[in-house]
């Protein structure tokens, strides 16, 4: 169940990691903006906002990866601690995001979903 959990850690991390290019990287760029449903005029007055946000993404998938990375080197509670965090981080912004914006609950699933359920495998892994 912990592979399983890691694969599913990788995937979210994955996931984070594009969002961070659209929010840090694209995020003026029309398809960014489409995805984000932003004006030209929004996305340029909210870029620096979404430029940090980005950075939050990134930094929990690199944490995620690290953790997947340092399993395969024999280090298994280090490796499920920063999956742990990194994917139980992911569902609370996840959560936050669906309480504070209903209508984005869609973003909220496709971002918050995979890590849910890594953080599940991974505890009933490491339980078992």
């Amino acid at each position: 169940m912990v592979i399983t959990g890691l694969v599913l850690g990788a995937l979210a991390a994955v996931i984070h990691v594009y969002i961070f290019l659209m929010e840090s990287v694209w995020w003026t760029t029309p398809r960014a903006r489409a995805i984000f449903g932003t004006s030209e005029a929004e996305a340029k007055a909210t870029k620096e906002l979404a430029f940090n946000q980005g950075f939050y993404n990134l930094f929990l998938g690199i944490a995620v990866l690290l953790g997947v990375g340092l399993f395969l080197m024999g280090q298994p509670v280090i490796a499920a601690t920063l999956v742990l965090t990194g994917a139980g981080s992911m569902v609370l912004a996840a959560t936050v995001l669906l309480i504070s914006s209903p209508d984005k609950a869609s973003a909220a699933l496709k971002q918050g979903v995979l890590p849910l359920l890594a953080v599940i495998f991974m505890i009933l892994g490491l339980a078992l």
